[in-house]
């Protein structure tokens, strides 16, 4: 009994291995690490996840660049590569992401860097390892991408936004993931509906510009978002979302993801029968 449950247990482990192995990304595809003539690398990162254990596998002529691993946003956005973090210099790198959060790439050719060639990368989580416990009292967050497919850009209909807020119902927890081209908008947050309705970006809660931000609902109430360009907010360009409290009663019946009722068969099937 021991044995065959050893069996199926190592053959979950070898399952979840297959589906949650990490990927390697060749940087600009089959372009490359080099200067972008529409600006930098956004178009190629915007459909993407990246997460820990990921790489990044940059292919250039070592001869003429660089990749250059800049700590700050503002060594990102200046291209100053005066303090590096990590300079790779062969041609060919792969860069494993370690850690979750921001990591910036720009090569140390000014000019080039100032052309286009620079990266963001915003790494979300882990590959999972092990198997997660089964969510047994509240669920976890959810992870919204603003505007969906359209991302945060000024939209067709002014009211896109306000529409996409209302179809949906966001708790305590839940994320809000801002994707857009950086050189283009955007995310600024505002406390009140009079700077909403004015598009007032004089006193912003809170200034985002990377390209691909998160911003976690951490309370109850209304949170409002704009972006600083001319014109834009005007257009359409701006989100109200309303938080709801997370509920404190359990529901009565969860639906099991397969993976959980796979691990509660497994645990039903093989449970050590009582001695009498």
């Amino acid at each position: 009994m021991a044995t065959t449950r050893m069996l199926c247990l190592l053959l979950v482990m070898i399952l979840m291995g297959c589906c949650c192995s990490a990927k390697i990304y060749k940087v600009g595809d089959s372009e490359g690490w080099r200067a972008k003539k529409g600006g930098t690398y956004y178009e190629w990162t915007k459909r993407k996840e990246f997460q820990v254990g990921d790489s990044l596998m940059f292919e250039y002529d070592g001869n003429a660049n660089d990749v250059t691993q800049v700590s700050s946003r503002l060594e990102y956005q200046f291209c100053n590569s005066h303090s590096p973090k990590a300079v790779y210099n062969k041609g060919h790198d792969v860069v494993t992401l370690t850690e979750p959060g921001y990591h910036f790439f720009i090569t140390s050719n000014h000019s080039q860097c100032v052309a286009g060639q620079k990266l963001v990368v915003f790494v979300v989580h882990d590959h999972p390892t092990i198997p997660p416990p089964p969510r047994k009292i509240l669920p976890f967050g959810k992870d919204y991408k603003v505007g969906d497919s359209n991302e945060w850009k000024v939209p067709e209909e002014s009211d896109f936004y306000s529409k996409w807020s209302e179809e949906k119902q966001f708790h305590v927890g839940d994320n809000l993931l801002f994707y857009y081209n950086d050189q283009v908008d955007d995310v600024l947050e505002i406390s009140s509906d009079l700077e909403f309705k004015s598009c007032d970006t004089t006193s912003p809660v809170a200034v985002h510009n990377g390209g691909q931000d998160l911003i976690s609902l951490t309370k109850p109430g209304i949170r409002y978002f704009i972006t600083s360009r001319i014109g834009h907010c005007e257009a359409g360009l701006k989100l109200r979302v309303v938080v709801r409290p997370l509920s404190r009663s359990v529901p009565k019946k969860m639906q099991l993801s397969p993976f959980d009722r796979l691990i509660k068969w497994l645990h039903d099937s093989f449970r050590p029968l009582p001695h009498h």
